[in-house]
């Protein structure tokens, strides 16, 4: 190295000089993050919550959700699993994740530094037996938060609980959805039951709370392709995960954007969406699915969408000897998160 340019580097970057961040973006998330003898609270430290947010205790007989702009909250309920199940454990596992965020180093945001965010912990179920009575309170905690003017995030719990999410947002108009996810989701009933987790969206179409029209499925796959005939007969676009690497994220992610325009949407991440290889710990795992990298990207593409929710469920943490499941379920959360700093309603938030 030339000795001049070392020289030059020790001068700005040692001695009392070790702390200085001279980047104004960078040291804008620094100041948050350290205290003035350049301390940092340990990542493993602590009562966990979602991407480490504060907690905030819910009197749900007379909920304050005041001073918020969003809630995240946990959904621990599977009863609606067509295979194995455990996704009820989801909200915990992606709890006790540490180091995701804060800092969104593409979207250039802090979310939980320039949105009032807090975890309020989980709906409250009547029953953990009835996924009738199940579905009745979550759609009733939905309204509640969205009726609060806060923006909701979902951390499930299977697929079922999007439909009662769904009717809560969805009440005054249907809404549009970007749906990630191995499949579709809009079969017919199963043994007599049509509110399980592989028929949510049709019965959201059905119920007039989401618009087909605005709605596009990205990475479907698999061998239950025989039950989505309803996402195409209503209207959906749908992206198989096999038409993703010829398309390009780039034209998937301004498909996207072009369906749901520039209405409310939705955002329904499912993690079996992604490949096994980095997502073993679902109930219905797919082989041949996105990488965490193409779907970091197409999340982050949608930056500026008007987003009035969203949720990640699925993940089962007795499948996920490495944790690397409740990660990438984490980080998901994360991208949610981040992109409702840009979200358009959101007055002081948006960028």
């Amino acid at each position: 190295m030339d000795s001049g340019k070392l020289e030059a580097l020790r001068q700005r970057f040692a001695g009392d000089n070790e702390r200085v961040i001279y980047d104004k973006g960078f040291a804008a998330v620094a100041v948050q993050l350290f205290d003035p003898k350049g301390t940092r609270v340990a990542p493993y430290a602590g009562v966990p919550t979602l991407l480490d947010a504060p907690h905030r205790a819910i009197d749900w007989a007379a909920p304050d959700l005041s001073n918020l702009d969003v809630a995240m909250i946990g959904v621990p309920m599977d009863l609606g699993v067509t295979n194995r199940n455990g996704s009820r454990f989801g909200p915990r596992a992606l709890r006790t994740m540490e180091r995701v965020g804060p800092y969104n180093h593409v979207l250039k945001t802090m979310p939980t530094a320039s949105l009032k965010v807090a975890d309020i912990g989980d709906v409250p179920f009547r029953s953990r037996f009835d996924l009738a009575t199940s579905h009745e309170d979550i759609e009733r905690t939905a309204a509640t938060i969205a009726g609060a003017g806060v923006l909701p995030l979902f951390v499930g719990g299977d697929h079922s609980i999007t439909l009662p999410i769904l009717r809560a947002l969805g009440a005054d108009r249907p809404v549009g959805m970007i749906h990630i996810d191995a499949h579709c989701d809009t079969s017919g009933p199963f043994d007599g039951c049509k509110f399980h987790h592989g028929g949510p969206f049709r019965q959201a179409v059905l119920d007039g709370v989401l618009d087909p029209e605005r709605t596009i499925q990205i990475g479907i796959r698999g061998a239950s392709e025989y039950l989505w005939e309803f996402s195409f007969e209503s209207g959906m676009t749908v992206i198989h995960a096999e038409e993703i690497p010829g398309l390009g994220l780039d034209a998937v992610i301004a498909r996207a954007r072009a369906v749901v325009g520039d209405g409310p949407v939705y955002v329904s991440f499912d993690i079996d969406s992604l490949d096994p290889a980095f997502a073993p710990g679902t109930g219905t795992p797919e082989i041949g699915g996105l990488t965490t990298r193409e779907v970091q990207m197409i999340l982050r593409g949608l930056a500026g969408i008007n987003m009035i929710g969203g949720d990640v469920v699925e993940v089962a943490p007795q499948y996920d000897a490495t944790t690397n499941t409740a990660h990438a379920g984490a980080q998901m959360l994360f991208e949610l998160l981040s992109l409702l700093d840009f979200t358009p309603d959101r007055s002081g938030a948006a960028r």
